[in-house]
């Protein structure tokens, strides 16, 4: 293992001091980071990676926050009330259109949920030594031992499987397996008004149309997860690069950037979700007796 030391501004914002042992760690200006989570034990055959116990952090420190700023809700709200009051208030806003009034109350845990958890897990890479404090394996790849938990592949992939199984828990709950199997499946042409030829042609292409659909609905686990580990992970890559151009002016605007960056895929992730629930959860039940 080989230590490297480079003061600039990446290391300026993101730590102060930080030693192990006698020794400071912190990234060269040309390390790449590695796109594998770096595993700092191992418990019982369970590796315990720096993601995870970012992302455990961060979930406890968002939940103490949270009982912190609200603590007894009053009819006339605190300071702290206020700001939570707004952020939900701001999701229930964005989402009520998109998964409808019915569904607003049951879905609205999960999706503020998602929302809260992935914007701060994408601003962490911004906290004072996540991402910076290390070391290069052999490969010359920096493996830091704080890491973003959304620059963590797995993380991004457990986001999706929750997203799937709530999406069918929803759709099965609030719209049932029939509604399901006619708007993947269904004939949406008015047998009435269509010819019998005309008619059992579209049946068989509705049909051909629902399996496409099948497996765009499976892909979802796909791009979804990707999306979101591509832009944290490659803006975590490019902090560093930044940094090694020019350390104390370059990187600037790139903070900023990341900013926008992280609140743009967690509000995106959050709203495809809702998009995905209201698209089978709002269709009329008399539509689909037809």
């Amino acid at each position: 293992m080989r230590i490297y030391t480079h003061f600039s501004i990446k290391q300026a914002l993101k730590i102060a001091t930080v030693a192990i042992g006698s020794t400071l760690i912190v990234p060269a200006a040309h390390a790449e980071m590695s796109a594998k989570a770096t595993e700092l034990i191992n418990i019982v055959g369970i590796p315990i990676t720096n993601s995870m116990v970012t992302s455990w952090v961060l979930s406890a420190l968002i939940i103490i926050l949270i009982r912190f700023l609200v603590k007894k809700p009053q009819l006339i709200p605190t300071k702290g009330q206020y700001v939570v009051e707004t952020l939900v208030q701001g999701v229930q806003g964005l989402i009520e259109p998109i998964v409808g009034k019915k569904l607003l109350k049951p879905t609205f845990p999960l999706l503020v949920g998602f929302f809260t958890f992935i914007l701060l897990q994408n601003w962490s890479g911004l906290f004072p030594g996540v991402g910076t404090i290390g070391f290069m394996d052999d490969h010359d790849h920096f493996q830091s031992y704080i890491r973003p938990a959304n620059a963590d592949l797995n993380m991004t992939l457990a986001l999706a499987i929750v997203h799937f199984g709530a999406w069918l828990y929803f759709v099965m709950r609030y719209a049932g397996p029939k509604i399901l199997l006619f708007d993947l499946f269904g004939n949406k042409a008015d047998k009435k008004e269509t010819p019998t030829f005309m008619f059992i042609l579209l049946t068989v292409i509705f049909f051909f149309v629902g399996i496409i659909e099948v497996v765009s609905i499976m892909f979802r686990n796909v791009s979804l997860p990707f999306r979101l580990y591509g832009n944290v992970f490659g803006g975590e890559n490019l902090l560093h690069s930044m940094t090694g151009l020019l350390g104390w002016i370059v990187p600037v605007p790139f903070y900023f950037l990341e900013v926008l960056v992280g609140f743009v895929q967690a509000l995106v992730f959050t709203v495809l979700v809702a998009v995905y629930i209201g698209l089978i959860c709002n269709h009329d039940s008399e539509e689909h007796a037809h």
